[in-house]
């Protein structure tokens, strides 16, 4: 029998709350909400952010760079912080360092002072997730956990996509340190909430009970090794990957500080990250799906408001509510999903939203430099319908084959998958743009030669115009500059085409992934043997 899926009496499997589950939803959902946003509301206002504090904005990316990289570190390790001082109350301190640490980064007279608290912030960020994550699935039985889940996708799935159009409306209405204010009352609220409404299960507050010892070794490894990937994962595009000496060091560490660390935490007793929780195939399945879903979200949300800048020349909050559809459609579909969990099978619910994300991509390898902004705002309708139909089910199959009292764990683990996708997944489309570019614009440029007959037509029409235009004498020049100006913008037009092209194929090559997913027992949870 697996020590991850020891079976258990139906007793233990699940307690009901003192309180109506949905209103603890409800609680956890507010400061996690307010967590994920701040992921991403800062993007737009980097530029406030430098031209107020002094610093160029190169420098200021680390306050996007020096979340990430807390929260990346806390996320695998909020289940073994759960059972050392109790779930409530690790939750209660993530809330309670969050909302200081957001005051204190509005109030930052300097760079160097909001990088720090931003540090701060993201590690308490950090532990809101998977714990959240954990509570909802010991406070509902598993038939209703999916429609439990839902809930938390709307926070999750939601607050990325509309965080920089958010966070540019505060920017310009307000200023820069609002989008910092205003986590503070909701973290109040979320704090008194949590005090009175939320407990302990039986069998956590049983396992705190036997003690464990602090693994120096293992933490240490772990904040290393994450730290170091995500700021090679920030920053790589940036600095030519290993072009950089900077990046290839970090490379290196991260790469050797993770390998030991699994080696090394499979062997203890009281593991950091439960490592052998990936014996179970549908949970391996899970966060391989997860980590899938983060890349191609995250991915998306980088592209699609970042075309509508470059190609269609719109302005950052109109750029941004082009995301807006996708968000409404996954905060519709959700609920749908949820009750759907209940007399489906989960894994017939993760090939339909594979498909229609397939079909997402399809529409999207079809854009021109002609579409407007409803073409663009419909693909991203359908790209959140099929995301809708993967968040939930892929959730609820990760707890299906566990014990209770491993819910802290996997939820640091799968918050984890999902996380390192989304860095990859923006490190991945950024990447490719560059480099696709580069190579449409000269393989376009080798067809611009000076004795070609339809370039030289090309020309002396655009040269006759502008002279009858402006009576230039530097027309000729002006329209070899137009020409190039067109190449260009053609070139990183198929470097869209081509990113939009690799996701899809991504896409279709996850169907058969679905199938390792054992099914779970109709209402309820399942124990393997």
């Amino acid at each position: 029998m697996s020590e991850t899926a020891a079976a258990l009496p139906a007793a233990q499997a699940y307690t009901p709350p003192a309180v109506n589950p949905w209103i603890i939803a409800l609680v956890v959902t507010l400061a996690t909400f307010m967590e994920v946003l701040d992921t991403s509301i800062a993007n737009v206002s980097l530029p406030h952010i430098a031209g107020s504090l002094s610093a160029g904005v190169d420098e200021s990316t680390w306050i996007l760079t020096s979340y990430l990289v807390s929260n990346a570190i806390v996320l695998p390790m909020s289940g073994w912080f759960s059972s050392l001082i109790g779930r409530k109350r690790f939750y209660m301190l993530c809330v309670a360092i969050f909302t200081g640490s957001s005051f204190l980064c509005g109030l930052a007279p300097n760079l160097g002072t909001l990088i720090f608290f931003r540090v701060l912030q993201g590690a308490g960020g950090g532990g809101l997730q998977p714990s959240e994550q954990s509570i909802l699935a010991d406070t509902f039985p598993p038939a209703k956990r999916g429609m439990a889940f839902a809930v938390y996708g709307m926070a999750v799935v939601v607050a990325p996509a509309i965080g920089p159009t958010l966070g540019g409306w505060i920017t310009d209405s307000y200023s820069w340190r609002w989008i910092f204010y205003v986590n503070v009352p909701v973290g109040i609220i979320s704090l008194l909430l949590t005090s009175r409404l939320i407990s302990d299960p039986p069998h956590l507050s049983g396992e705190r009970r036997k003690g464990l010892k602090i693994d120096y070794i293992g933490l240490g490894l772990l904040a290393i090794g994450l730290g170091a990937l995500q700021v090679v994962l920030d920053k790589g595009q940036r600095d030519d990957w290993f072009e950089s000496h900077f990046i290839l060091i970090l490379s290196t560490i991260a790469a050797i500080a993770l390998v030991v660390v699994v080696f090394w935490e499979w062997r203890q007793e009281h593991p950091i990250i439960e490592l052998k929780l990936f014996r179970d195939r549908s949970f391996a399945t899970a966060n391989a799906l997860m980590f899938m879903l983060g890349f191609v979200l995250w991915g998306t949300t980088l592209l699609i408001p970042l075309f509508a800048q470059t190609m269609m020349g719109y302005p950052a909050e109109q750029a941004g509510l082009a995301l807006m559809p996708g968000g409404l459609a996954i905060i519709a579909c959700l609920p749908l999903v949820g009750y759907l969990l209940a007399k489906r099978d989960p894994r017939h619910l993760m090939i339909f939203g594979l498909f229609i994300l397939y079909v997402a991509f399809l529409y999207m390898i079809n854009f021109d430099l002609d579409i407007d902004f409803r073409a663009l705002a419909f693909a991203r309708l359908v790209q959140g319908a099929g995301l809708a139909f993967l968040f939930v089910p892929i959730n609820t199959v990760a707890y299906s084959y566990l014990p209770p009292e491993k819910n802290n764990a996997a939820s640091g683990l799968i918050n984890l998958a999902r996380n390192v996708g989304a860095s990859m997944g923006i490190s991945f489309v950024t990447t490719m743009l560059s480099r696709r570019a580069q190579f449409h614009q000269n393989r376009l440029a080798a067809h611009l030669s000076a004795t070609n007959p339809q370039v030289q037509a090309m020309l002396h029409g655009t040269t006759g115009a502008l002279r009858s235009h402006s009576g230039s004498a530097a027309a000729l020049h002006q329209a070899y500059a137009l020409l190039e100006a067109g190449m260009e913008r053609q070139a990183m037009m198929l470097s869209y085409i081509d990113n939009f092209k690799l996701l899809s194929i991504a896409t279709l090559f996850l169907i058969p992934a679905v199938l390792l997913v054992k099914r779970p027992k109709k209402g309820g949870r399942v124990y393997a043997h």
